[in-house]
């Protein structure tokens, strides 16, 4: 599929999401506090250094609301303390204003693609992880205001000093 038919198709799902769930104009973005949150690896991404988690951002709340682009992330250690965190966008140049709307129970999600134990420019290259393990993550839903945090699942060191690519959000399958 095209770059211009990925876009016209998130665009006509976005349109679909909102159903009679209200107008585009009524619908505010999401808060942190409405959302609840899973960051896991996908099962079998493992390879040539690098793995795949899947960022989830679900609406718990029971109104509906929207989330648009790329998700802020910092990863948190063991004790909540934060942990290097660079994140880019996968595809540069990637349309970042899809509107996904979330009914409440409903959910949007987001790839990240790092190495766990490939060191970066001045980590360390033998008898230690590049990098302290992250066991949680604090997410900062755009446009919105707030963050909330997320479970690291399984918890994992993200080398390069914290880099990681990821998707803008999209909507996720029922």
């Amino acid at each position: 599929m095209t770059r211009a038919a990925l876009i016209l198709a998130a665009g006509a799902l976005a349109v679909l999401a909102l159903g009679s769930g209200g107008s585009a104009s009524t619908i505010a973005p999401c808060r942190g506090s409405q959302l609840s949150g899973t960051f896991r690896v996908v099962p079998g991404s493992a390879g040539a250094g690098n793995i795949v988690y899947d960022l989830k951002l679900r609406n718990r709340s029971k109104v509906t609301c929207f989330v648009s682009g790329l998700a802020g992330l910092r990863l948190l250690g063991r004790t909540g303390r934060a942990l290097p965190t660079h994140v880019r966008p996968t595809f540069r140049g990637e349309p970042t204003a899809v509107r996904v709307v979330l009914r409440p129970g409903a959910a949007a999600h987001a790839n990240a693609r790092f190495s766990p134990d490939v060191p970066g420019v001045g980590e360390p290259v033998s008898g230690k992880q590049c990098e302290p393990t992250a066991y949680r993550v604090r997410v900062m839903p755009p446009p919105g205001g707030s963050t909330l945090v997320a479970p690291v699942t399984p918890p994992t060191p993200v080398c390069e000093h914290g880099g990681m690519s990821l998707n803008v959000l999209s909507a996720s399958a029922p």
